[in-house]
């Protein structure tokens, strides 16, 4: 297909929709879409990446843009494999464009193909390893007696700790530490009292200030460069963290990333981030589980853990595992009609 197919035509399609705990099964909330198609060039995800950017944007801006989507919708894409050891290749995207990596896409998306039985379960324990920008992603569908999938873990590409105590001055908030670490995508850490704020939703809008301030003076203190691949070379988001609603848990945080877009769940490759550099610290040993809240509290939590630890060019590295779990909130067929304008996709910022 071509960017001249009628959008009418084109999008006369079924979506499932999957929410993380945390993401309120409604068409306001962040809800999961995921929607497949085979038609997208490129012998690499990133070949794959770069062909939906350029030729089926405007697919993104009919899923996730206003009126079938909102400002902090998010989705993904299914191909065929790249790798041989891969079932299937996932693109992931949102307001303003395409992720690298997506931990509670995959939670979602495993959850869906198996739930709804597109990938057959094999036993109790159903394994789908996932071609991503970010590299390979092993993960596996955990299902109860009843043949119900009760949740998701997978190992997520090698992550690492690459700037420490990174040190800012940012207008309104002053002097900053930040870390800068990997875990599918580049995110600057910190806790939320340094900037005076608590994670809460009340201070959702505060915080989110708070985050694009230091996430531009990141960008304007420090060069992002993967060892691996440029693709990768930009900061994603901001997490700040804080004291957890449930003291048996590690903490709390959210997560603010693409165009001021904030994460309901606690964010999977942001635990992987976290997790690389709590580990980096000597705060987290390996094999060692924690869990970590999402600005929403105790319901929406991630647990994580160190599998192993590895090297990524000069970096320490670890392999992080994240495990939660998807809920199914439903299936949709999206239409564009040919005279409808604004049925191509709107934000209000």
């Amino acid at each position: 297909m071509s960017d001249g197919v009628e959008l009418e035509s084109l999008l006369s399609r079924r979506c499932a929709c999957y929410h993380d705990p945390g993401y309120a099964c409604s068409r306001r909330a962040a809800a999961h879409r995921y929607w497949r198609y085979a038609g997208i060039a490129g012998a690499t995800i990133l070949q794959r990446r770069r062909y939906m950017q350029q030729h089926f944007d405007h697919i993104r801006r009919v899923l996730m843009w206003e009126p079938r989507g909102h400002y902090d919708m998010y989705g993904c894409v299914l191909t065929p494999a790249v790798t041989p050891t891969a079932d299937l290749g996932v693109l992931f995207m949102h307001n303003e464009g395409y992720s690298t990596m997506c931990g509670h896409g995959v939670i979602a998306l495993v959850t869906a193909l198996v739930q709804t039985g597109t990938i057959p379960a094999r036993g109790q324990e159903t394994t789908l390893n996932l071609d991503t920008p970010a590299g390979l992603v092993r993960a596996t569908a955990h299902l109860n007696s009843q043949g119900r999938v009760e949740h998701v873990s997978f190992l997520n590409v090698d992550s690492f700790l690459y700037a420490r105590d990174l040190v800012l001055e940012v207008p309104a908030y002053g002097r900053l530490s930040v870390d800068v670490a990997f875990g599918g995508a580049f995110y600057a850490i910190l806790a939320a009292a340094q900037v005076g704020l608590r994670v809460v939703p009340e201070e959702t809008k505060r915080l989110v200030d708070a985050a694009e301030a230091i996430k531009r003076a990141v960008n304007a203190r420090l060069s992002i460069k993967h060892p691996g691949e440029e693709d990768l070379n930009f900061l994603y988001g901001t997490i700040l963290s804080g004291p957890p609603e449930d003291p048996g848990h590690h903490s709390r945080n959210i997560c603010v990333f693409a165009h001021v877009e904030v994460d309901r769940s606690p964010t999977g490759t942001g635990v992987s981030a976290r997790l690389a550099q709590l580990h980096a610290r000597g705060e987290l040993a390996e094999g060692q589980q924690i869990e970590i809240e999402s600005i929403l509290g105790a319901a929406s939590s991630f647990r994580g853990r160190v599998a192993k630890t590895t090297h990524v060019g000069s970096y320490e590295a670890i392999v992080p595992e994240v495990s939660g779990s998807a809920f199914m909130s439903g299936r949709h067929e999206f239409i564009v009609e040919k005279a409808d304008r604004l049925g191509q996709g709107f934000l209000l910022t």
